[in-house]
Formats: C-alpha cells, structure tokens, sequence
C-alpha cells in the first residue's frame, strides 16, 4: 500500500494511490492518519474522493512531523570518501517542518551572497507510525510504518560553519520527501533497496541501502532511548558516496538543474533548483 499527501484547492489530503485512483482517506495529511492507531485498516478500506493519479500535486509526507532526525555518515563508501573512521554511535542532527517541501516542488536556492556550495544527498527516509521509547529488536521494527524518499540538500559552508551540521541541513524549502509513503509489512525493517541521485541527467550517486552503518532497528533503537518517536516522525537515514563536496575538484548544484532522487521499490522525487 502507497499513502501520499496532496494539495487540493489550497488544502492538503491523505490519500491511498492506487494503480488507477488517489483515494481520500478523511485526513488532512498522512501524519494525521498515521495518529490513528488502526490506520492501516483504516487505510485500506478508505472510499473517499478520487484523483487523477497523473495529475497529484504531492506535499511533503509529512506536513508538520514532531521531530526530523537525519544521520550523517552512515554509508561505508560515503565514510570512506570523507577521510574518516567508522563511527561508534550514530550521528544525529535535526531538521524542521519549513525545511522540508514536495517531492516535484521547486528548490529555492540560496542567494549568491549567502552559499553556492548547495549539495545532493539521496537518502532513505523512515516513517514512524506508533509511539515508542527505549525499543528494542521486534518492538522498533514494529515502529515502521515504511519507507519514503528524501534528499538531504545540503548547503556545505553553512554546514561546516561549526562542528555542528544543522546549519546547512535544516535550510527551508531545501528537503524533498515522498511522493510516497511505501508502507512495510507489520514488523518488517528490511531494507534492501538500490539508491541513487542523478543531476541533469548525470548519475551522481549510486548504492543500496544495505550498505548503511546503522540500519532501522539500530536506528530507531538508538533514538527512542534519549526521547520518545512519534507516529509521522521522520528518520533521515543517511547518504552514500558520491557527494559534490568530496569530489575533486568539488562539484555543487547550480539554478536551473534537476535533481532526481531515486530509490527502487520506494520512488522518486524529482526537483528543479531554482
């Protein structure tokens, strides 16, 4: 089952998309129905309006999650390509609601006299979908509700202003998420799926999303054990090789290019920079 969020006449709607219909579930975003505890059921017998599946105007996910925690350096090729260590913990930094935007909407760029060293990073993104603290194993794969598509733009000098990242992470407008949320089966984090991130038509990123450092369960282990997650929490899961900022010489997005976000089995978003 495929749960998206839509704009429709100035508002925003969950809907179940279908092979041939996007179908109102009776939920102003997919973070209110995954409130819901019976919301797979709920879901999948919903009988709402219908749309066009050809012509969705795709919010983010998620319009306004509690919380938006991504990990840096969390692929092996992508530490590697950095110069540095695997990491013992996982590291975390934050991104907010104005940071994130639709999976085909515009990306605002920064002013030239702010930053043009504006990066890619494909990542895959957890949905959360039912409250939990200090899980363990089964508990925190049962905290998946499933799996989306994220690109973690990244403005670098903002980002390397300090020893903190959340600088040039949490840039508003500056993180696609969706179209989809590709829901797991109950229980299942496996997370196998090829990755990738084309810019103008050149293949910039490519990997699998098996090679992550700290997968879900690891992840979602971790976080619940300093505070609680919350259904429509996004976990940001971290980005593999291929980024413009270890490239030599470094290679950054310019206005007027597309970035495209690929994950097989889950999506893709798809971004004009502008």
């Amino acid at each position: 089952m495929r749960l998206a969020t839509i704009r429709v006449d100035g508002e925003t709607r969950c809907v179940r998309v279908d092979d041939d219909a996007a179908v109102e579930t009776g939920h102003a975003d997919v973070g209110e129905l995954l409130r819901d505890p019976t919301w797979r059921a709920d879901a999948a017998r919903a009988d709402g309006p219908r749309h066009d599946v050809d012509h969705l105007d795709y919010a983010t996910l998620v319009t306004h999650p509690e919380k938006v925690i991504c990990v840096g350096l969390n692929y092996l090729d992508h530490i590697a390509e950095t110069g540095r260590t695997p990491p013992e913990y996982p590291t975390l930094f934050p991104k907010y609601a104005r940071s994130l935007t639709g999976a085909y909407d515009d990306i605002p760029m920064p002013h030239d006299d702010e930053s043009t060293d504006v990066d890619w990073e494909a990542e895959l993104g957890i949905v959360i979908g039912r409250s939990v603290r200090r899980a363990r194993g089964d508990d925190a794969a049962a905290a998946i509700a499933g799996w989306t598509v994220v690109n973690d733009i990244s403005i670098r000098d903002f980002q390397y202003h300090t020893t903190q990242f959340m600088p040039g992470k949490a840039w508003e407008g500056s993180t696609p998420v969706g179209p989809h949320l590709v829901v797991a089966d109950p229980g299942d984090a496996t997370a196998e799926f090829p990755i990738e991130c084309i810019v103008d038509d050149q293949v910039m990123q490519s990997s699998n999303t098996k090679e992550l450092c700290f997968g879900p369960v690891a992840l979602i282990e971790y976080i619940s054990t300093f505070i609680t997650l919350v259904p429509g929490d996004l976990i940001v899961t971290g980005t593999p090789s291929g980024v413009g900022h270890a490239r030599d010489p470094k290679v950054f997005i310019r206005r007027g290019q597309t970035v495209v976000t690929r994950i097989e089995g889950v999506g893709e978003c798809r971004n004009r920079c502008v």
